[in-house]
């Protein structure tokens, strides 16, 4: 039986998604990538076209078919045949309950369906090397948390949580520095700093909440709280963090811990145009795979049991490894790690 990972939505995720799908389906074990596309639009012709060269084949609705067509795309299936034949579906879009309700609850074909961050209820919550022993087969509905919240969670795992004796955290805050928008979008740009609602009374915003959600997939409570706030920039994320620890520490422990972590990259810049150039020029067509990219000049350990500093937010990049992690769960659950290898070039451990 073919293994086939089907996309839906070809944005921030989506896009950098299907390409790299396509271009290391032979060392995932995937035989085919298709993909979905809603609207036929002239100014995104290159972007389905260079999608099509690097092998995807595209899906479209039957009510678009011939406008697709009209722009000179090879159509290869239609929304249903597309969704029944695939092994696993990666929904992209912000419409992933949405679609569940309507589509996906209702075919049998898929192992699994996956949902990303904005989708909160879709299914378990998921990130790669946080929550993969919550994970089980019984699972058929995954949610890839957002990139922020990866990078909370992974700050939480590395400093706050020791293994056999659980959470040794008594409190914690995260300031998300929110980019404008990404540089592939054209709208949306904030030309000064726009501070988030805590419409969240116990966490503040989505992403304390996630993460809460996602720890408490491994027995986990830790009391977190989140705030954001959107500058105008178009490079990374970035957080400020404070870890409020039950148990001494010191600097060079903490940064050991971080060093520790296969999915941390730690770095001496202290500027988001810095990583993102890094990123631009190592990462897989850009993108840094890795959970976090910790800053470690400014890292400080106050009154011996708190921790702070600031990270970078490799934005889509993290989301990609644990979308690509759950669809290989679903197709090779013996085999997640060696399925991976192909992408530990791009799991920086320094930046």
């Amino acid at each position: 039986m073919k293994r086939i990972v089907h996309v839906v939505g070809t944005g921030t995720v989506g896009e950098p998604l299907i390409g790299l799908l396509a271009d290391m389906k032979t060392s995932l074990g995937i035989d085919e990538v298709s993909f979905h596309k809603r609207t036929p639009l002239s100014h995104e012709r290159a972007k389905v076209e260079s999608l099509v060269r690097r092998g995807a084949k595209l899906t479209v609705d039957p009510s678009q078919k011939a406008a697709f067509e009209a722009f000179g795309h090879k159509v290869q299936y239609e929304t249903r045949e597309a969704l029944e034949r695939a092994t696993v579906v990666i929904d992209c879009t912000p419409a992933g309950n949405e679609n569940k309700d309507k589509f996906y609850q209702y075919v049998n074909g898929p192992k699994g369906f996956i949902a990303q961050g904005s989708e909160f209820g879709f299914g378990k919550p998921y990130a790669r090397g946080i929550n993969d022993e919550a994970v089980t087969d019984a699972d058929r509905f995954l949610q890839v948390v957002s990139c922020n919240t990866h990078n909370i969670a992974v700050l939480l795992k590395s400093l706050a949580v020791v293994p056999k004796n659980g959470l040794i955290l008594r409190d914690a805050h995260f300031l998300c520095m929110r980019r404008a928008n990404d540089i592939s979008q054209d709208s949306d740009f904030c030309p000064s700093p726009k501070v988030g609602k805590h419409d969240d009374k116990q966490f503040g915003t989505h992403h304390a909440r996630d993460a809460f959600h996602l720890l408490a997939t491994l027995g986990l409570a830790p009391r977190i709280f989140s705030s954001a706030v959107k500058i105008p920039t178009q490079y990374m994320h970035s957080i400020w963090f404070s870890l409020q620890l039950t148990q001494k520490t010191t600097k060079d422990e903490v940064v050991g811990r971080f060093r520790d972590n296969p999915l941390v990259a730690v770095t001496e810049k202290t500027t988001a145009n810095s990583v993102f150039s890094f990123g631009r020029d190592h990462g897989y067509y850009g993108r840094i795979l890795s959970q976090t990219v910790v800053s470690l000049p400014t890292i400080a350990v106050r009154d011996e049991t708190e921790v702070v500093g600031f990270c970078f937010t490799p934005q889509d990049g993290n989301a990609l490894l644990s979308s690509l992690a759950a669809a290989m769960r679903f197709m090779y659950p013996d085999a997640i790690d060696s399925r991976l290898e192909a992408l530990r070039p791009f799991l920086f451990r320094e930046v």
